[in-house]
């Protein structure tokens, strides 16, 4: 089979498991990169509300070119994902469409949305400081100071390349310009521990083994190893670090977006608006948040106890729009300071 005919037939399959049982039945179908049973709390209070189904597909890569191969013909009403740079390469690439709602506008504040409203966030996750408990005597820092050569191999974090760090070193690039820019990324080059590697988790790990005294993470990843049944090692990680702000002080903490886009084909789009409005209230909101131990970004949206207990977080009001901008410049950055190698 060729590749159209795989995605015709894939796209059969999830129409005809989701038509099965709602024939009739208003339904929304959406397309997302985060886990099913993440969302599933989310989708079942808003079935519960409304009445209307819903039906997800999980794709953990290939989500825009699956929709751009499907074109017209795509079920995807609705597209949930994380990071600023995946919802406006949604955007860029011509899969999704602008919503024009008072209730969605009225939530989610405009730095945290799309000019031409054709996505918006739902929750943020701080871009922070994992600092160990045992070395790390101070309790504030800014991302200016992982350039100082104090910190000299001292530093873990993940590939320059994955978006978490390609969003954070845009912003700072909107901040600073690129020529300061430059200069503080090769300065934090000098500062690592070893080379860039693995997940947030994994320098949560490598600070709890004493090869790093901080690591750049996500805050959620904290909750996620303070409450990891399955893998109990990672509570010592998370036992081992204390969380800091960068930046709290002044113009705030880096923070990005999981969102949501209304898809540019959507067969159900009145039912998908609906879900889009759920999912932007406060209850949408905090129980999205609380599932993904994530901040909502309703300042009227209460966080989880877990959230809260990393810390206050005074987060940079810098528009996303903006620093998704300066994602090409912040790219091609890693690259020319050899921050990988």
């Amino acid at each position: 089979m060729n590749v159209k005919s795989v995605i015709a037939a894939a796209t059969g399959a999830f129409m005809a498991a989701s038509a099965g049982a709602t024939a009739f039945a208003e339904e929304v179908n959406i397309y997302s990169y985060r886990q099913p049973d993440l969302i599933a709390p989310l989708l079942d209070a808003f079935t519960k509300e409304t009445g209307i189904e819903t039906n997800v597909l999980f794709l953990n890569k290939g989500l825009v070119e699956r929709m751009k191969a499907e074109g017209a013909n795509s079920p995807a009403d609705l597209i949930m994902t994380v990071d600023i740079g995946r919802l406006s390469n949604a955007k860029d690439e011509g899969v999704t469409q602008p919503v024009e709602s008072a209730a969605i506008n009225g939530t989610i504040p405009e730095n945290y949305r799309d000019p031409e409203g054709h996505w918006y966030g739902l929750t943020t996750r701080g871009r922070v400081i994992y600092a160990s408990k045992d070395r790390v005597e101070q309790d504030a820092i800014t991302y200016e100071e992982l350039a100082d050569p104090k910190w000299k191999g001292k530093i873990c974090i993940r590939s320059g390349q994955h978006i978490y760090n390609v969003a954070l070193i845009a912003s700072v690039i909107a901040h600073l310009g690129e020529d300061k820019a430059e200069a503080w990324l090769s300065g934090v080059k000098d500062n690592l521990a070893r080379k860039p590697n693995g997940n947030d988790r994994a320098q949560a790990k490598g600070v709890y083994s004493g090869e790093c005294d901080i690591g750049i993470g996500n805050t959620y990843y904290v909750g996620l190893m303070m409450t990891n049944e399955k893998e109990p090692e990672q509570k010592e990680w998370a036992d081992a670090i204390k969380v800091l702000f960068p930046n709290a002080e002044d113009r705030g903490t880096h923070v990005n977006i999981s969102g949501m886009a209304l898809a540019k084909h959507a067969p159900n789009k009145d039912a998908a608006v609906k879900l889009m409005e759920f999912l932007a209230s406060p209850k949408g909101q905090e129980l999205y948040a609380e599932r993904v131990f994530e901040y909502p970004v309703d300042p009227n949206a209460s966080a989880s106890d877990i959230v809260k207990s990393f810390g206050d977080i005074n987060a940079d009001p810098l528009s996303l729009d903006e620093i998704a901008k300066n994602r090409a410049a912040a790219s091609a950055m890693v690259d020319k300071v050899g921050f990988n190698n």
